[in-house]
């Protein structure tokens, strides 16, 4: 396996002595939507993402679910691996089909504790990840459906890197823990706006800046701590 192929940022950003000491342990696989794992399962495995999106979701005893985070080709899930804990916190569904690289618990805890490159950008992912949980969590506190969807529809996008992705009203709600009704009628006025495209489970992003204007302040808070990560 070659770095110089991989698309995950986190693994981009090793040395190349700390990248050959990961490889033998990393598998490629493609994932469908669904459940990874969830709340309180054991993780065997970490992975690193290639392409697609993951999203975090919080449960409650109810069976409650929002989203509060989500995961795209800059980061991984099985964070709770190396931090000694290997249970999951959050619920954690593959949104958009995913490729990744996949890698034993062990195997990267291992090389974790060489306290190298891979525990820097993997710490400085978790304190991203933090931030963009906390702003999602006052975000759907506070804000309104249309200025939720509208920062759901933008992190969306710059996760897989495309202005056109398929997901129903339904999936939508479920991630925004409103109604599938309540969905509907904030993306149709988006769309009546001429920001969004919804047809038959395919949603296009006409205009990314004037939904972002739309939006909370959330979506650009969580993007440009992304963005400091990235460039550090």
């Amino acid at each position: 396996m070659k770095q110089t192929s991989i698309a995950n940022w986190l693994l981009a950003a090793l040395p190349r002595p700390e990248f050959e000491r990961l490889a033998p342990h990393l598998e490629q696989v493609k994932l469908p939507t669904g459940t990874l794992y969830d709340a309180g399962d054991i993780i065997n495995h970490a992975y690193f993402l290639q392409s697609g999106m993951i999203s975090l979701l919080s449960v409650t005893n109810k069976d409650q679910v929002i989203e509060v985070g989500a995961v795209g080709y800059e980061g991984m899930v099985g964070i709770p691996t190396v931090l000694r804990n290997r249970r999951a916190p959050l619920r954690v569904v593959v949104q958009i089909p995913i490729t990744a690289l996949r890698i034993p618990a062990e195997s990267l805890r291992r090389e974790f504790s060489r306290c190298g490159k891979l525990q820097e950008v993997v710490l400085c992912y978790t304190h991203a990840l933090v931030t963009q949980i906390s702003q999602s969590v006052a975000c759907n506190r506070y804000h309104t459906v249309e200025q939720r969807l509208s920062r759901w529809l933008l992190m969306t996008r710059d996760c897989v890197h495309s202005d056109t992705f398929h997901l129903t009203h339904e999936f939508i709600s479920y991630m925004l823990g409103t109604t599938r009704s309540v969905v509907t009628t904030a993306a149709l006025a988006l769309d009546k706006a001429g920001l969004i495209r919804y047809r038959r489970g395919k949603i296009t992003i006409l205009d990314g800046n004037k939904l972002e204007a739309v939006t909370c302040g959330c979506y650009r808070l969580i993007r440009e701590e992304n963005e400091s990560f990235l460039s550090d």
